[in-house]
């Protein structure tokens, strides 16, 4: 049975010997990144999916996860409720508290991937200059930005505890995308819109993306990423349809 591993990386990821060798003549970074994507197509990167809560993000995150543990490949996966319970325990939702639950989820992204994990984000990461920090703190061919778009109407049509709609009546406040603000990517890598695609098909616009640009392996065949119907997968934890970003009253990554 297959298991994702959540947010469980190693204190050895915390090794960094950038910079502690000296006496050594400048390297050109650029040009080795290349020759690292050139070689090793399947190595660590981040592929960071925002949108508003409901949109999808987790339930996408979980299907990439579950078809990349089947092809073999090295995958973790940081959900941004959960690292909210975690390593951002006690912050509030503040502009400051969330950009600083983004900058730490990047953080540990970028050691993962650095490290040749594939690092799948799920996080509503509502502001663009915070996630353009991340961005630019990994290297700039190692993060795949994902917008996981949906319309309004289509997220409080989904919205069975009826968040949307008591934010919009007041009963809530900030509430990302309705009375806080969602600030949606200007040049986002891929883009998915599941108000008018199924998890399949978002799914499988954002794997064929990936091997089209080198980051995953190239197999023949549409379906060489679909996990056969046998395999089990655990989710980190119950999705509740369409998913369980808001769980917590206001309570949003």
């Amino acid at each position: 049975m297959l298991q994702t591993r959540i947010f469980g990386f190693s204190i050895a990821l915390l090794n960094d010997m950038n910079g502690l060798v000296e006496n050594e003549e400048p390297r050109d970074e650029a040009g080795e990144h290349r020759r690292l994507m050139e070689q090793e197509p399947d190595s660590g990167w981040t592929l960071w999916l925002t949108g508003l809560s409901g949109a999808g993000k987790s339930s996408l995150a979980c299907e990439i996860v579950k078809r990349l543990h089947f092809k073999g490949l090295s995958v973790e996966l940081l959900d941004g409720d959960l690292v909210r319970e975690t390593l951002s325990k006690g912050l509030g939702f503040s502009k400051e508290d969330r950009n600083t639950n983004v900058r730490r989820i990047g953080f540990v992204a970028n050691l993962l991937s650095r490290n040749g994990v594939c690092t799948i984000v799920a996080a509503i990461s509502p502001y663009r200059t915070t996630r353009d920090a991340v961005r630019a703190d990994h290297d700039s061919s190692r993060f795949v930005e994902v917008y996981v778009e949906c319309s309004l109407d289509t997220l409080i049509a989904r919205d069975v505890k009826g968040l949307y709609r008591k934010a919009l009546d007041g009963v809530i406040s900030n509430f990302t995308g309705v009375s806080d603000p969602y600030e949606p990517p200007k040049r986002a890598d891929i883009v998915v819109h599941t108000d008018q695609q199924t998890i399949e098909e978002s799914t499988r616009r954002i794997l064929d993306w990936l091997e089209r640009n080198g980051y995953l392996p190239q197999d023949p065949g549409l379906d060489s990423y679909q996990v056969p119907a046998r395999i089990e997968f655990n989710n980190p934890s119950d999705l509740n349809t369409p998913e369980h970003e808001g769980n917590f009253l206001g309570q949003q990554s």
